[in-house]
């Protein structure tokens, strides 16, 4: 959009244009600038380095699957090589086809949905994020191990793919582990500023344990909302849920007890952890990076990985990176922000092992 100039973290002179897309304005901004920013300190980390030189040019798709492919379109005339994005899953599924048909190798860091990786039965997208079936599973068996409540009520998004892909899944496999879901009640991006009924029917229903699917965002209002009626049960999210210590306006008292599956933690002691967060918060004024921002950043990596075990410059076409990286991928293995021994199927799936983590005195501890 006019308002917010595409930005570019150039390279030396022979750097390998990798362009990224995602919403840096509207309501999911803050995932886009998280990942605009991880994947910028990923590239300038790489350039200091000396070896592969990365250059990347960042626009904003709003969110929207429309602005999306304006987005993709403005990148390849700049001559895009490698597209580390889209970060939010409706935009992926409108720039894959033609990200597919340009031959284009595609990583996205966050754009979490099934069809991302099979839409049009592509070979060329690979995901860092796990999909939205693994964390549903994942979910159910995490809450049938860990005993977190008898009577489980859900929330979820109807109107979005990541929010009913995840609740699917999770109602399958909730079943095969005798769960006892009693309540489901779904809202639609038109009337996820209220969720003050949803909230309600759980806690009628006698509901101990509530998974909620969506972002953190609409998770801080049925936080607030329960706490106003004071309705304490046991709150479980997925990935999206992560920044939701850092939502604007919200009382993280509130989020205490909240359990989540997210393959990152901004507070792990190791060095690469640490030496991210620093370099994240230096940048963004203190703001805490999330798992969006690690996604990016290993993402970069990832690419680098890929680009030196399959031996690619940049006076290659993007159609010969694209050939040549498809099949380094299925034999890397990468260690990074969000896993460790990270491998990719030919699918394009990612084989990671979820962490859970519960908010603890204000800091994720792991579950």
């Amino acid at each position: 959009s006019a308002s917010t100039p595409a930005s570019s973290t150039a390279g030396a002179d022979g750097a390998i244009k990798i362009g990224g897309i995602g919403p840096l304005t509207g309501s999911a901004a803050t995932y886009g600038i998280a990942t605009k920013q991880g994947a910028e300190i990923a590239v300038d980390e790489i350039n200091a380095l000396g070896g592969i030189q990365l250059s990347l040019e960042f626009q904003d798709d709003e969110g929207d699957a429309e602005k999306a492919i304006n987005a993709y379109n403005a990148l390849m005339d700049d001559g895009m090589q490698i597209l580390v994005g889209t970060v939010t899953t409706q935009p992926a599924l409108s720039v894959v086809p033609l990200s597919y048909e340009d031959r284009v190798f595609t990583l996205t860091p966050s754009a979490s949905g099934d069809d991302v990786i099979s839409i049009n039965d592509n070979d060329n997208v690979f995901q860092i994020c796990f999909t939205d079936p693994n964390q549903g599973v994942a979910s159910a068996d995490y809450m049938a191990t860990h005993d977190l409540g008898s009577t489980i009520g859900v929330i979820y998004d109807s109107s979005d793919v990541y929010s009913s892909g995840i609740y699917e899944k999770f109602a399958a496999e909730a079943q095969v582990k005798g769960l006892n879901i009693a309540c489901v009640e779904a809202f639609t991006a038109d009337n996820k500023s209220d969720l003050t009924t949803q909230v309600t029917k759980c806690k009628d229903a006698g509901c101990d344990l509530v998974f909620l699917p969506f972002y953190a965002t609409e998770a801080a209002q049925v936080l607030t909302y329960a706490n106003t009626i004071g309705y304490a049960p046991t709150f479980f999210g997925c990935d999206g849920m992560d920044g939701i210590l850092t939502v604007e306006g919200f009382d993280t008292t509130l989020a205490e007890g909240l359990a989540l599956m997210t393959p990152f933690d901004a507070n792990a002691s190791d060095e690469a952890t640490q030496s991210f967060v620093a370099k994240f918060k230096e940048k963004m004024d203190g703001l805490v990076p999330n798992q969006f921002a690690a996604d990016a950043y290993d993402g970069v990596y990832i690419v680098k990985a890929a680009l030196e075990a399959a031996g690619c410059t940049a006076d290659m076409s993007n159609e010969e990176i694209c050939d040549a990286l498809v099949s380094a991928m299925t034999s890397l293995k990468f260690t990074g922000l969000t896993g460790t021994d990270m491998t990719w199927n030919a699918e394009g799936q990612v084989s990671k092992a979820p962490t859970a983590y519960v908010v603890k005195d204000g800091q994720y501890v792991e579950g």
